[in-house]
């Protein structure tokens, strides 16, 4: 039996999972696009959003703007309850582990992070909270 996923209820967010699944995965040519299922930390549903990634290594790194919003995005507290969640990168699915960067990968990677989305920086600047940034990395390379 499998859980059913809930897409993002956020009109543009909906719109851009749809437009994921449309395109084979190619929603914005020329940005790098994926989606995160987590699961809901107090429902325990299985929650979906479409996210921009850059690589660093094995990891798929992750931001958690929340378009610059004065809150973590859930799909961010969902991860800290939860940190086995699933991606998918263009048509393949696979399961992660995912952790919020340390300071030190987080201060390495914001600049790659800002190359991919500008938009960012702005978002940065726009609240008093930490950004935070997420290492997701498939469970075949986790090093154990």
């Amino acid at each position: 039996m499998t859980d059913t996923i809930h897409d993002n209820p956020t009109p543009w967010v909906a719109d851009h999972i749809r437009r994921f699944e449309e395109t084979g995965g190619h929603p914005r040519p020329g940005m790098a696009d994926l989606l995160l299922t987590t699961r809901g930390r107090r429902s325990g549903l299985l929650r979906r959003t479409a996210l921009a990634y850059v690589r660093d290594g094995d990891a798929y790194v992750l931001t958690a703007s929340n378009a610059g919003g004065d809150r973590h995005p859930a799909w961010y507290l969902n991860l800290l309850a939860t940190p086995e969640v699933t991606l998918q990168v263009g048509a393949a699915t696979f399961p992660a582990t995912a952790r919020p960067a340390t300071e030190a990968e987080s201060a390495r990677l914001w600049p790659a992070v800002v190359a991919a989305m500008p938009s960012y920086a702005a978002y940065r600047t726009g609240t008093t909270r930490e950004i935070p940034v997420v290492l997701a990395i498939p469970r075949d390379r986790e090093k154990g």
